[in-house]
């Protein structure tokens, strides 16, 4: 007689663990390094402004502009770095990219002065969008038989790990002392070192070579990704919603209790943990991506409708419409990035992935910087009226995607394809 856990499964057959990660080899190993960095950027994201004014001692004012300056740079050095991927290797350049960002981010524990941190806020910046547009290529190669289902699990995957290290980040703003925010930014160094010898372990991408006649930045003169680069910008102006629209209308203009900020940040990220895979399946080419970005316009009009209802009811009740249009917004949320990952790969030119990321990236990076100010100026700013603007325009996106793209593709003079790229 035997004794312990049986294993009744069939010889072959992965169990229900393995069922849920990605396939062994290059897409497991990309997937392990993508969660690794999201740990160390949720880390810092959490705590990077209360790291420099209460540590650091610079005023609000000089982070800020710190910050936003590191962004804007790394929005235009997004493309850079994608060309870049594209002709020399995307495996070495995103290696070079995590350990560049282990030395500057290590160079923010010697910060002592406003100028030293505008600097390394540059560098940073630089690395951030390299590393998106540097990503792109391995993404693509390491595909599989179903990019799209892979490209939702890193989606996924980066929120995991960010909420994670949004966790750890608490812990230590909770102790609120210099050691622990050292500590955090000492972790965002540790995550792109991690990152970079997980990397090591990728093969390298078969190298695609460039059709006759393209140039060195096709990206810029592509009208069908040019189109559907400035759509998704559109859309991508409500990721601000429940980390900045929510939390300020609940709190000041909702009877719901306070906690209801975290209980719908907690909501929208299990939801996009869970089910971007499932929402992604079948998202396969621009066609099926124009239906979701339609679905996700109208999903997300209907959340932020229900979001401003709960400004005119009870607490208990304004407390069930919020977690209702969270859910609700969250399928939209979804929705589009489904759809946003389809046309980001499928539109792209596969000798070009890393260029044409980075195009992409630019004008998703000004939606995030223009966000608050569009969702606070209209939501909160002009009331009732707002809410129906704002919804109204990302309906009005939603419905013109599948047309617009479609007639981008039919009149570009240079053909279109869609197939898979090969990998070593």
């Amino acid at each position: 007689m035997t004794t312990g856990p049986r294993n009744d499964a069939p010889a072959g057959r992965p169990g229900p663990l393995a069922r849920l990660l990605p396939e062994r080899g290059p897409q497991r190993t990309l997937a392990g390094a993508t969660f690794v960095n999201a740990l160390g950027s949720g880390m810092f994201m959490s705590s990077s402004a209360l790291y420099f004014t209460r540590v650091v001692g610079l005023p609000m004012s000089q982070v800020a502009f710190g910050l936003f300056a590191g962004a804007m740079v790394g929005l235009a050095a997004g493309i850079l770095g994608g060309r870049i991927a594209d002709r020399w290797g995307a495996r070495e350049t995103q290696i070079a990219v995590m350990l560049a960002g282990t030395a500057f981010m290590g160079c923010f524990l010697l910060v002592d002065a406003f100028w030293s941190f505008v600097l390394i806020s540059v560098l940073t910046g630089v690395v951030f969008a390299a590393d998106k547009s540097s990503r792109a290529p391995l993404v693509r190669a390491f595909g599989g038989g179903d990019p799209a289902r892979f490209r939702a699990y890193l989606r996924a995957a980066t929120n995991l790990g960010i909420s994670l290290g949004a966790l750890a980040a608490g812990v230590a703003i909770q102790l609120d002392t210099a050691p622990a925010y050292l500590t955090l930014v000492a972790g965002r160094a540790l995550a792109f070192a991690g990152c970079a010898l997980a990397l090591l372990r990728l093969p390298r991408p078969a190298r695609i070579p460039a059709p006759p006649l393209s140039g060195r930045w096709d990206a810029l003169r592509d009208r069908p990704y040019l189109v559907a680069t400035v759509l998704n910008s559109l859309m991508s102006l409500h990721f601000a919603v429940p980390t900045f629209l929510l939390p300020l209308w609940i709190v000041d203009h909702t009877e719901a209790p306070r906690w209801m900020v975290s209980g719908v940040l907690v909501l929208n990220t299990v939801l996009v943990i869970t089910l971007q895979v499932a929402v992604s399946k079948n998202v396969s080419d621009p066609e099926s991506a124009g239906s979701r970005m339609r679905w996700a316009g109208g999903a997300v009009c209907v959340g932020l409708v229900l979001m401003m209802a709960a400004g005119d009811v009870p607490g208990w009740a304004a407390a069930a419409l919020l977690l209702t249009a969270t859910a609700v917004y969250t399928l939209g949320e979804l929705w589009h990035a489904a759809s946003a990952m389809e046309y980001s790969f499928g539109l792209a030119a596969p000798h070009a992935q890393g260029q044409y990321s980075g195009v992409f990236g630019l004008g998703g990076g000004l939606a995030e910087a223009l966000a608050p100010a569009v969702l606070g100026s209209l939501a909160l700013g002009l009331g009732r009226p707002g809410w129906f603007l704002l919804g109204g325009l990302f309906l009005l996106v939603g419905l013109v995607s599948r047309p617009l793209v479609s007639w981008a593709v039919r009149t570009s003079p240079a053909p279109r394809a869609y197939e898979k790229t090969p990998a070593a």
